[in-house]
């Protein structure tokens, strides 16, 4: 998985593992699993949360265990069969996913990823990928750990630490976020602190058009209209490191400030901001050191 790395940031490619959990087949995006590994041990922990099967240690690094299939289907999974593990770092926490077993990794287009059914309000997948084989989902796996970890959330605790400024109110602010759980947490929070002007989009497809289309009208006058971007990096349609790409390329809106906001940014993975010339990148759920770096580049 090494060689994902090494792929050029903004070319509109990634690379999933594919895997299955009760004959269903869904997907993660490569950067953000650490390894694959046969399940091992699993010690009981604390939490009575029916999702977390308890603690596994690898390498003497112990991790939370989290049942996918209980999360999916409501299924406890059934540890009398042979399970893999993906190990994953996001929001600067690592954790253990199970599942039933692992097809693969294949290489895709953030194109080929079409937005969920707008019917599905409860899906936990952020995208659709239609392969020859069926229907691969892409999973919110930053909504699976926010839902777990629901007493302590990290956005709403940061809510009250943020002070509200008048001077906010006056920046419009563009928000790309695939995941509408952090999407209405981001916007609760911002607003908590002053940027009251939020114009919110679920993929980068439709950012990036609608970016334009104000440079269309105003022109080098575009911050009219728009002061700054704060983009995910996995989105469906159009991946944010293309949409930072193709800003940062224009002459005009070469100037406008833009901050990657993802839990992708991790100290392997920084440079790929730095390829596309973001302003600012700040891992998910550092929501404090988010509205510091939007106060910088906007005062």
């Amino acid at each position: 998985m090494k060689n994902s790395v090494l792929l050029e940031a903004g070319t509109g490619e990634l690379e999933i593992i594919v895997f299955i959990v009760n004959g269903n087949a869904y997907c993660i995006n490569v950067l953000k699993s650490r390894e694959i590994i046969q399940l091992g041990e699993i010690r009981p922990g604390a939490v009575t949360n029916k999702s977390i099967l308890g603690l596994a240690s690898v390498r003497d690094k112990v991790m939370t265990v989290v049942d996918l299939s209980y999360i999916l289907d409501n299924k406890p999974t059934d540890l009398t069969n042979t399970k893999m593990a993906l190990v994953c770092e996001f929001n600067n926490q690592e954790v253990m996913f199970v599942v039933d077993s692992i097809v693969g990794i294949q290489r895709i287009k953030w194109s080929d990823i079409t937005k969920p059914d707008r019917l599905l309000k409860s899906t936990l997948s952020v995208g659709n990928i239609l392969t020859d084989n069926g229907i691969l989902l892409l999973l919110d796996f930053e909504k699976i750990i926010t839902d777990l970890s629901e007493s302590d959330n990290v956005y709403l605790k940061s809510k009250d630490k943020i002070a509200l400024k008048s001077e906010r109110m006056t920046k419009k602010i563009y928000i790309a976020e695939d995941s509408k759980t952090i999407r209405n947490l981001l916007k609760e929070v911002l607003v908590a602190g002053g940027y009251t002007q939020l114009t919110l989009f679920d993929n980068g497809q439709d950012v990036l058009k609608s970016i334009f289309e104000i440079k269309e009208k105003h022109g080098q006058n575009f911050n009219k209209e728009i002061d700054l971007l704060i983009t995910d990096i996995e989105m469906p349609i159009l991946d944010g490191h293309t949409v930072t790409r193709r800003i940062k390329e224009d002459p005009l809106l070469s100037e406008l400030p833009v901050v990657i906001f993802s839990s992708l940014i991790t100290a392997d993975l920084f440079h790929k901001g730095e390829q596309v010339k973001a302003d600012r990148q700040i891992s998910k759920p550092s929501i404090d050191g988010l509205v510091a770096a939007i106060d910088e580049l906007l005062f």
